[in-house]
């Protein structure tokens, strides 16, 4: 599987986006050509070959035309934007989907509802070219999951057009939600809304850099050049697992401990989280200060599931904090199938490493409905969904 990986550890913004793009490979007039197809004039693109504390990068840079007014957007302007371009469906769909996620940010800073937000920081000319081309430029590579590290977001504060704001942005804050960040290592602005919308939008998070195989790395530079610090945002191009058997993702783990909880109210707590969605909840006793006896509530669930879990523990259990881990997981592929037994068709779940299938397990559900059925044992059905699957 081909993926890219943003590795953030300078953060992120639209013009290192595209200068990391046009690095690794893509033309730089496939992207002017995507942004052609749009009603949008002023502008040009520009590409140059510069340095960030003494590391070679490409920095893309959208010129604006001085002798034509840019207007501040709201989201349903600029959605007619691009869905009037001649943009292919996955590119327009994403980023919209970037200006909806930018506008829901904007729309909680400023106490207001999402049609009534303007785009004042974000909404002109340049964010439109940085993220309808970073979409556009993804497209071209054709990968089928995109990654991104933990966030850098650099400290101090901004003058912007409300005032000065602390680092990160209020809307930059609200989008990395949930996701894995690092203040600093430089007190200057790394992360801006429109980078944290666009990975937030099109890419998940991975703690480390994923097995994979490495094929090509762009380097898109920043506007600035920090000494401290190389100021470029890595895109890493490559394909997943390459030299490995298993596949790997990332998942939250999070934990609590409580001993004021009965046994029934944790274990309809954990019902509640396996039916919310999460991948795995599980209570292990412990023990406490002072010799209380007690539980930890454990749960597993994918990067976009995180709010919603802790939603669930805050409202059914008495925890007044909750640990959060984000770890890569190595799995074994997975296909389902369905097999025919003398009483009715039962699913089973067959696991490769590699290409050689070494695990098949029968769904619960479907043989328990027909051991109930037929007055049989479990093991008899299971026994005969294990006999009827491949080889």
């Amino acid at each position: 599987m081909k993926i890219v990986y943003f590795d953030c550890f300078s953060g992120i913004c639209g013009d290192m986006c595209l200068g990391a793009l046009v690095d690794a490979g893509v033309p730089l007039d496939a992207i002017r050509d995507a942004l052609a197809s749009l009603p949008l004039a002023g502008y040009s693109l520009e590409e140059k070959k510069v340095t960030r504390a003494g590391l070679a990068a490409t920095k893309v840079t959208v010129v604006l035309d001085t002798k034509v007014q840019h207007e501040h957007r709201g989201l349903k302007e600029v959605v007619a934007i691009i869905r009037a371009g001649k943009l292919p469906e996955p590119v327009a769909e994403n980023a919209c989907a970037v200006f909806r996620n930018l506008a829901e940010a904007e729309a909680i800073v400023h106490g207001t509802d999402v049609d009534s937000v303007h785009f004042h920081e974000v909404g002109a000319v340049d964010a439109i070219c940085d993220i309808v081309g970073t979409v556009a430029g993804l497209h071209h590579l054709g990968v089928e999951e995109i990654l991104f590290s933990t966030v850098s977001l650099g400290g101090g504060r901004i003058k912007a057009d409300h005032g000065w704001l602390p680092v990160p942005a209020p809307a930059t804050a609200v989008l990395l939600t949930g996701l894995p960040t690092a203040g600093g290592p430089v007190e200057y602005e790394l992360t801006t809304p429109t980078g944290a919308a666009i990975i937030k939008t099109v890419g998940k998070p991975s703690p480390a850099w994923p097995a994979m195989r490495v094929d090509r790395i762009g380097c898109g530079a920043g506007g600035r050049d920090i000494p401290e610090l190389p100021n470029i945002l890595r895109l890493v191009i490559g394909e997943a697992g390459a030299g490995t058997e298993t596949e790997c993702d990332c998942l939250w783990s999070l934990e609590t401990n409580v001993d004021d909880m009965t046994g029934e109210e944790v274990g309809f707590c954990t019902q509640r989280l396996l039916e919310a969605g999460a991948l795995d909840a599980f209570i292990t006793p412990i023990q406490m200060k002072k010799g209380r006896p007690a539980f930890k509530l454990t749960v597993l669930c994918a990067p976009g599931d995180l709010a919603a879990m802790e939603q669930v523990l805050w409202r059914n259990t008495s925890t007044l904090g909750i640990r959060r881990s984000l770890m890569q997981r190595s799995r074994l592929r997975r296909e389902m199938k369905t097999v025919a037994t003398p009483w009715g068709e039962v699913r089973v779940k067959l696991a490769f490493l590699g290409d050689e299938m070494i695990r098949c397990e029968p769904e619960y559900d479907d043989c328990r409905r027909i051991a109930e059925r037929h007055g049989l044992s479990l093991r008899e059905v299971h026994r005969a969904a294990r006999e009827a699957s491949p080889p």
